[in-house]
């Protein structure tokens, strides 16, 4: 290709001396560089004379598809020059479902009203996605331990709480302890054997209870819905009950206790650690860490991007 853009330099500057002052060569090197594509191409290219070029009839030809080679060459470098220069194209995102629902869905049209030229593909599964084997550019999880062969940036710390309706509570009255709930219907998530016990941290304290209820889902609105029809004490991701907490409708039980379940920790956006992180996802990412800056505690402001050990920092 680079003896095909100096050949088609020459022509379009009519002598070796007007392309070599072009492409910053001397004279002699770009006369090199044809000779090897004539050798290559097995023909000859220009006819020279002491007063001008002349294109052959093979190098008529030749010219004609080198041209449009290089042009072709230089669109696609021009292409990926403004693709580095602003955000555009598809971003593919994977999200656990009450997550994706209850805070990146209410920050998705006003980034995609900044950014016309972006395309969003979101998938919502409560499953582990692999960014590399599963074609994602970012997948978003919560964990206390985020994978150390991504890049990973906080988004917020995600909790799970009790809560129930007070007109469940003044039926059945309302736990002062953690184990006063082996007296309740507990409404839990069911996806393992372990989720029927419930384990509490307060300080120091420590505690472990086997729960059990009549209503077991593992889908965080259905047991918000079963704890608003009085079926008993459910677990729920904290922004998931926040608004029948504050409309008074349903309210937090054991709040001085932390409930150690599936879903809690902090929530990560992470990527395959890459050498430069192309506009489109550096801005996506700053949106969500904007956006959610209320729920840390903090400004608008972006914290800067982090890395797990063995990944490098993305600037």
């Amino acid at each position: 290709m680079p003896d095909m853009a100096v050949f088609v330099r020459v022509v379009e500057r009519g002598s070796f001396s007007g392309a070599a002052r072009d492409l910053g060569m001397t004279p002699s090197a770009v006369s090199r560089q044809v000779a090897r594509l004539e050798r290559a191409m097995g023909a000859r290219l220009l006819e020279r004379t002491t007063r001008q070029l002349r294109l052959s009839e093979c190098g008529e030809q030749a010219f004609c598809r080198c041209r449009d080679m290089v042009a072709a060459a230089q669109a696609a470098m021009d292409m990926a020059q403004v693709s580095m220069e602003k955000p555009q194209g598809l971003i593919r995102i994977s999200m656990p479902k009450a997550f994706g629902r209850h805070m990146v869905q209410p920050l998705v049209p006003s980034f995609l009203a900044r950014y016309p030229e972006v395309q969003l593909h979101v998938l919502i599964t409560d499953q582990q996605v692999d960014p590399v084997g599963d074609n994602f550019d970012l997948v978003i999880r919560i964990t206390d331990s985020p994978a150390q062969t991504l890049a990973a940036r906080p988004l917020m710390q995600v909790r799970q709480i009790l809560c129930a309706t007070p007109a469940y509570l003044a039926e059945r009255g309302t736990p002062r302890e953690p184990i006063e709930l082996v007296q309740h219907d507990c409404i839990h998530l069911g996806e393992h054997p372990g989720d029927s016990l419930w384990t509490f941290h307060r300080g120091a304290e420590s505690a472990e209870v086997p729960i059990r209820g009549r209503y077991i889902t593992n889908h965080s609105e259905m047991r918000l819905d079963g704890v608003l029809h009085h079926l008993g004490i459910g677990s729920v991701s904290h922004f998931v009950a926040r608004p029948f907490l504050q409309s008074g409708r349903i309210v937090q039980v054991l709040p001085d206790w932390e409930l150690e379940v599936a879903y809690r920790g902090m929530a990560w956006v992470m990527y395959p650690p890459k050498r430069q992180l192309a506009p489109k996802f550096r801005a996506f990412i700053d949106h969500l860490v904007a956006g959610l800056a209320p729920e840390r505690g903090e400004g608008s402001t972006p914290r800067p991007v982090l890395a797990q050990p063995g990944a490098p920092a993305l600037a």
